[in-house]
């Protein structure tokens, strides 16, 4: 079967509407390079477009009907959101789900240290998700997240972004003097360990009686007094404040269009958010649905879905609990009975083709760059080993939806069999007996610092959810 190119479906009109969407897309990417920078960045979008917070609701004894929209937040890195259709709760609602977390680095709970004489401080961090550490080398670097303070205040950290920002670096051995370095394996060339962040390189000054500034080249860890001096004075916070701090490492810039044709998107963190704007976006452009729609944008996927922010806690389940108390039809046979009839698009990246890496996929079963929405039967490693393979019958149901409505998508494995693997959210909401398969866009750069992604598949993604939004219903 021959796949189909995206791009040569398009009519002017769609073109627009394609470069529209892709503008909104890149600006979501820069203002949410966390998972409590997405929240912050969906929940004022939502609210935007008449959403309300289920626990504003609650508190107010209110009740909802078709039509409402509510959503939920979950310790500031996880969502939920709903809107309510005309068919009871207890017949299944329509899920679309991925995840906002990212790979990156994190900073570690003690982390600033000065090594060298009066050479540099650092950042202690630890590597979050699956990374190529060598990637994350002698690149400007930035700074995202939260200082929270014995007293309750939170210091909000964004920093390497704005053209007048500092930015911070991870060193790299010159290549003069890497001869034994680039013998290894290219897991070692850089260790986990040695991936701290360089923070500043300048001693503290002291003011002298006579009120001449000198610096304090006799005083210990001088570089490292001058960092923290300039968090108190700029930031309010102590160096014991890092032992309650969420403070993210990640690429430092904005997304970019890529190519002479400006047909895709470089960018960090598109796994998974491309698959979270466009779920996002095509929930908020569907109207009097017959069938409740829900997409949920969690947390922790990258390192198993674990914690109470990932899919694997009972935030999902109490929040449908909590809906169907809301429209008075909540019981917990109702409950079980609506998660077993739901249909899921489980929306995440899938591998794309990359011709510079040839053996590493089977072409007839490859994602390739531009043709469209893509749909993973199943994901796992070896045998199909930790993953969710969707059943014939509900794939049929999907293809008609898509077909129907023209939707360009295609077909995909995570690269050659016992090549490698991956996992998604999507076994976890199959382990209620729901429908559910694996869909989003292809990927080059996977878990690098710069992803890319083609804009034609962004806009098939957003169109394929919005059609299953609006007419999935096994």
């Amino acid at each position: 079967m021959l796949k189909k190119c995206a791009w040569e479906t398009y009519s002017e009109k769609d073109l627009k509407k394609l470069e529209k969407l892709c503008k909104e897309y890149r600006e979501f990417l820069d203002n949410g390079k966390t998972e409590r920078e997405c929240v912050d960045e969906i929940v004022n979008t939502i609210e935007a477009e008449g959403y309300q917070e289920m626990e504003t609701v609650i508190k107010n004894g209110g009740k909802l009907k078709a039509g409402d929209k509510v959503y939920s937040v979950w310790m500031n890195k996880s969502v939920v959101m709903f809107q309510v259709g005309k068919k009871p709760l207890a017949e299944g609602i329509n899920i679309l789900g991925a995840h906002i977390d990212s790979p990156r680095l994190d900073v570690k709970q003690v982390p600033l240290y000065e090594d060298g004489c009066h050479a540099f401080a650092y950042l202690d961090t630890h590597y979050y998700g699956g990374v190529k550490k060598y990637q994350w080398v002698t690149l400007p670097l930035a700074i995202h997240g939260v200082v929270v303070k014995k007293d309750g205040t939170t210091v909000e950290l964004n920093l390497g972004e704005e053209e007048d920002d500092p930015v911070f670096f991870i060193s790299d051995l010159l290549i003069h003097l890497a001869g034994e370095q680039l013998e290894k394996k290219a897991a070692k060339v850089i260790e986990g360990e040695a991936l701290d962040l360089i923070v500043g390189s300048k001693p503290i000054t002291i003011e002298k009686e006579d009120g001449k500034a000198k610096e304090e080249k006799s005083a210990k860890d001088a570089i490292k007094a001058g960092v923290l001096d300039i968090l108190k004075k700029t930031y309010d916070f102590d160096e014991d404040d890092f032992l309650s701090a969420e403070l993210e490492i990640v690429p430092a810039g904005k997304a970019r269009e890529a190519g002479f044709d400006r047909s895709m998107i470089l960018g960090y963190g598109q796994d998974d958010r491309v698959c979270a704007f466009t779920s996002m976006r095509a929930m908020l452009d569907v109207k009097n649905l017959d069938r409740t729609l829900c997409c949920i944008l969690v947390d922790k996927e990258e390192i198993g879905s674990v914690g109470a922010t990932g899919m694997q806690s009972a935030f999902f389940e109490n929040a449908v609990a909590e809906l169907m108390n809301l429209t008075g039809e909540y019981s917990e046979l109702n409950v079980r009975r609506c998660l077993a009839r739901s249909c899921m698009l489980s929306s995440d990246v899938s591998a794309g083709y990359d011709p510079s890496y040839d053996s590493c996929f089977e072409k007839k079963n490859a994602a390739w760059i531009g043709g469209g929405m893509c749909f993973n039967k199943f994901t796992g490693a070896r045998g199909k080993s930790g993953s969710n393979d969707a059943n014939a019958e509900y794939i049929a149901h999907i293809r008609k939806i898509f077909d129907d409505k023209k939707i360009v998508w295609q077909t995909a494995e995570l690269g050659k069999v016992d090549v490698g693997g991956g996992g998604t959210i999507a076994y976890i909401l199959a382990l209620y007996g729901m429908n559910v398969i694996d869909s989003g866009v292809a990927v080059l750069n996977m878990h690098a610092p710069w992803e890319a992604t083609s804009k034609a598949d962004i806009y098939e993604a957003y169109r394929g959810y919005k059609a299953f939004a609006e007419d999935a219903c096994m």
